[in-house]
Formats: C-alpha cells, structure tokens, sequence
C-alpha cells in the first residue's frame, strides 16, 4: 500500500523554513530508514509530495501532524491519500 502526502507551503516558504529545514530532514530520514518513506519533493510553484510505501494512512497523518514544518506553520494545508499504484512497483 501506498500514501501520498500533499502539502500546500506558505507564501515565503523557502525562506521561512530555514530554522527548521535540519529537523525536518532527520525526521524524514528517520521514516525513509524504516523503509516507510520512499519519495519527497518539492512540487513547483508552492508544495511537496511524499510517497509512503507500507504505512497506513493514518501513520502517515501521524507524520504529518508532527512535521516540524507543520508544527512551525510552513504548510498551510496538507492531505494523506491512499494511493493505488497500478503501473510500477
């Protein structure tokens, strides 16, 4: 099972999310070491996908509820869908 983790950033995003740029990037290699978190990246002009591989949907709210970004208020929005993959692995 995949999920795919939208988020919506705040305008001035990239200069906003300096201070907090360290911790966001450790908790998401902590879930990518565990093998949950398979992809994340910008989307242009003004978001962020993260694919989750084998995590349910609501572990990946729990992911996102406590995202340094989300907690510090860069995203304005975020969604966790299900996301079923019917071409590649």
């Amino acid at each position: 099972m995949y999920v795919a983790l939208f988020y919506e950033t705040v305008e001035n995003y990239v200069e906003r999310r300096q201070p907090f740029r360290e911790l966001h990037l450790a908790y998401a290699k902590t879930w990518q070491r565990e093998g949950k978190l398979v992809l994340a990246g910008a989307t242009k002009p003004d978001g962020a996908l993260l694919v989750f591989k084998g995590a349910s949907v609501a572990e990946v709210e729990g992911f996102a509820t406590n995202d340094p970004y989300v907690k510090n208020g860069l995203i304005s929005k975020w969604t966790a869908r299900e996301w079923v993959v019917v071409i590649g692995n």
